[in-house]
Order: C-alpha cells, then sequence, then structure tokens
C-alpha cells in the first residue's frame, strides 16, 4: 500500500469523480483508476460502488476514508514541520479569497506581504466564502480572506473590517431617492445574485425567505464588474458589500433594514499545524490591525 494511492483514494472520493480528481493532482485518469483498484484488491473490499452514474463509497469506502484522513492529515503536518527546519528562507502559503474582496481588499495586503517576504510564494484561490471554509475544513488552504460567521465552529479568525452588505440600485431607479431601503422595497425587482457558494448570496436569500419573498432572480455572476455594469444600465438591483460598492457611476449602494453587519477577516482551520511561512503572514495581519488602531487613536486625539 503507497501514500500516493491513499492520496488518490482521498481526492476521488471528497470530488465524487475521477476525472475532476486527476485534474486536481495533476496527473493521468488512469493512473488514478489503476492506483485505486490496485488499493481494492490489497484490501480485497470494493471502495467505490460504480453502478451510480456519480461515483460513490460503499459503506466500506466510507470507513476506510475516515480513517485514512486523519492519518494523511498528520502526515501533511510532519512533512510541513520538518521543511520547516530544513528550509527556513522558503515556504508557500496557499489563501482562498473571494473575487469581490480579492479585488478590493487582498490586493493592498499582498503587495505589502510580498516586499517584505519576496521569498515566499504564495497560491490563491478564488472562490466564494462558504466553498473557501469548506476547502479550510479539508486542509486544502491554509488561509481564507473571507466574510466571517459564527457557524465556523472549526476555524480560528481575525476579524479585520466591518462591512455591510448593501443593496445597488440603478441612479434611475424610484428607490435610489431612498436614503436606505427594506428588503421589501425588492420583492418585485429583477435580481443580479453572486452564484452559489457566496455568502452574500446566502444572507441575502435566507433574510427574503424570512420575509416570505421569493427572488426573480434573472442573472449570475461572480464578476464584480459585471454586477456593477448590468446593474447602473437598468438590468436589475444586486447586492454587494460596501466597500464595493462605494462611488460606483450609475450606481446607488442603499443599506438594507435588517440586514446586519459582516466582518471580513482571516480565517485558518483550528488545531491545525500552522507552518512558518503561513505563520509569518498571520503575524504580518496582525502588524496591519495594530498599525490601523493605533492611527485611528491617534485621529481621535
Amino acid at each position: 500500500m503507497e501514500l500516493r494511492q491513499l492520496e488518490y483514494f482521498q481526492m476521488a472520493s471528497r470530488l465524487r469523480n475521477i476525472t475532476r480528481a486527476a485534474e486536481r493532482l495533476r496527473v493521468s485518469q488512469p493512473n488514478i483508476t489503476v492506483a485505486i483498484k490496485k488499493l481494492e484488491n490489497e484490501l480485497g473490499i470494493q471502495l467505490f460502488d460504480r453502478s451510480q452514474k456519480q461515483l460513490a463509497l460503499t459503506p466500506e469506502g466510507a470507513v476506510f476514508l475516515n480513517r485514512i484522513e486523519l492519518a494523511l492529515r498528520n502526515i501533511q503536518d510532519a512533512v510541513l514541520e520538518v521543511n520547516d527546519y530544513k528550509q527556513l528562507q522558503k515556504g508557500t502559503i496557499k489563501i482562498g479569497i473571494p473575487p469581490m474582496i480579492g479585488a478590493y481588499l487582498f490586493p493592498k495586503i499582498f503587495s505589502s506581504f510580498q516586499r517584505q517576504y519576496s521569498h515566499l510564494d504564495i497560491y490563491l484561490h478564488e472562490e466564494g466564502s462558504m466553498s473557501i471554509r469548506e476547502q479550510l475544513e479539508r486542509d486544502e488552504l491554509d488561509f481564507g480572506i473571507i466574510i466571517l460567521s459564527a457557524n465556523a465552529q472549526n476555524l480560528q479568525t481575525l476579524p479585520m473590517s466591518k462591512n455591510r452588505i448593501v443593496c445597488c440600485v440603478p441612479e434611475s431607479s424610484p428607490l435610489a431617492r431612498k436614503d436606505a431601503i427594506t428588503i421589501q422595497d425588492v420583492a418585485d425587482t429583477n435580481v443580479i445574485m453572486l452564484k452559489e457558494g457566496s455568502f452574500i448570496r446566502q444572507a441575502v436569500l435566507a433574510h427574503m425567505k424570512a420575509a416570505a419573498i421569493t427572488p426573480n432572480i434573472v442573472l449570475e455572476s461572480n464578476q464584480v464588474v459585471t454586477l456593477k455594469g448590468l446593474t447602473a444600465n437598468g438590468v436589475g438591483v444586486t447586492f454587494l458589500l460596501d466597500i464595493v460598492a462605494r462611488s460606483t457611476p450609475g450606481i446607488k449602494a442603499l443599506p438594507v433594514i435588517d440586514l446586519e453587519p459582516v466582518d471580513v477577516g482571516l480565517a485558518w482551520k483550528k488545531d491545525r499545524y500552522i507552518s512558518k511561512a503561513a505563520q509569518s503572514f498571520m503575524d504580518f495581519c496582525r502588524e496591519i490591525l495594530k498599525e490601523r488602531e493605533e492611527g485611528k487613536t491617534k485621529a481621535e486625539k
């Protein structure tokens, strides 16, 4: 039994698709198929039910996966720790960022960090906040700069800014004459929504459901420029963070009454080994927050 066989089996189980697993691991599909078959022969059991359209674990496969997940995580942490001692000046950091936050918050952080730690490699993965949380849980990322929520009990968080979800309406809309709106104000309006995996989408739809509103979603996109352009041209309204919507031509950003503010910040998995490279990024973010707070204190004086 080889470590690579276990890694192939783990990824195929997570994605429920051998082709996608091969793409994620950057190997050929036959490599994964052969490795899993050999693993099944060694164990003397069938790990996957291949009679279904989608790859599904057998009961024995599910038990085996639960056992090897912890083993592989421990091996990964051991390798990271050893590499820290061997390569004190080298390292990689995998960070997940939603497109919206990536475009408006992360560049300033990244450019400053890169100047100070040019020897470290940073890999960015753009996904929605909810998808990034799932990847953090599966140990696929070191950090996520996401919209934080109380539901992520397995994550440690470092709040970095407090923001509001605002409703963006065309300046030509009668709603633009308001200073704030209720969710009922857009009950009969076309909505341009962020795609699945977005915290903002989840929060807005939950708010609408509580108000017994079925939204008329006419388009979905994770491209902020597209959302703004469609809104400015009167296609519908959309929901974004205030820092993103601020001072956009053709759009007025309105606070939504009863929609709670959200925290944007750094998140990482609890009880996971933090490499020296990842720790340097965490410390850097804490230093940014400290400088920001000191700047606020001086301004108030």
